[in-house]
């Protein structure tokens, strides 16, 4: 098991925003300029090929994403067995945190951060991008100047269509609560930009309401 505060070279690290079930995610600076960063790791200390595939996809995909919207991603550098992703650190914390603790936004301050993810989503419909896994825990919102950046491209496809297939009943790519029925693989329909915005959809009931429209496990 990785502890929980690493050492990575060229950068100091401060906190620990994030420990899951396959990623760590460290907030520092970056030494030679002092920029605040956040740095994303793999848990797994011999990571598996698909793992390392999936830190490369988030890479590759969200480099040229060059939008206030999208949290900017500036390299992804050799660590260990694996790599650290590293990404900007605008002083944001994830919707669902946020939402967490009795806290309930105003109707005026939900749809400003309604029609800024409408507009994330704009952008990688453009860009041919499908996210496939949008999110509470996958948007982030600074609790002061309430701007929202979306994250986490580590499943996202750079296809404006694509075939959706059950390869194993009791694994599935995303969060069930939040894919769309067609991203199961169980529909026998392939998918586009609309699973986004169903998941999204998801993501705006669960923010007015404070509970999922459909329940799961």
């Amino acid at each position: 098991m990785v502890s929980s505060m690493v050492s990575i070279p060229g950068y100091r690290i401060y906190d620990l925003l994030y420990n899951g079930s396959r990623t760590l995610v460290y907030r520092g600076v970056r030494e030679t300029d002092s920029l605040p960063v956040v740095i994303k790791l793999l848990k797994n200390p011999y990571p598996s090929f698909s793992e390392l595939l999936s830190f490369r996809n988030q890479y590759t995909i969200a480099k040229n994403l060059n939008s206030p919207l999208i949290v900017q991603t500036y390299s992804l550098e050799p660590y260990q067995n694996g790599y650290a992703l590293v990404m900007e650190d605008f002083g944001g914390i994830s919707l669902k945190e946020w939402r967490v603790g009795g806290r309930r936004q105003s109707l005026q301050e939900f749809l400003e951060i309604a029609i800024a993810l409408c507009n994330t989503l704009d952008i990688l419909y453009q860009e041919r991008i499908i996210h496939k896994d949008i999110k509470p825990a996958n948007i982030l919102i600074n609790p002061e100047t309430k701007q929202v950046k979306l994250i986490d491209f580590s499943i996202a496809s750079l296809l404006p269509r694509e075939t959706q297939t059950l390869i194993n009943p009791n694994v599935l790519e995303g969060t069930l609560a939040y894919i769309s029925p067609e991203q199961t693989g169980r529909m026998n329909r392939g998918i586009d930009y609309r699973t986004d915005f169903y998941s999204l959809g998801v993501t705006f009931y669960e923010l007015l309401t404070g509970v999922l429209p459909f329940l799961s496990n």
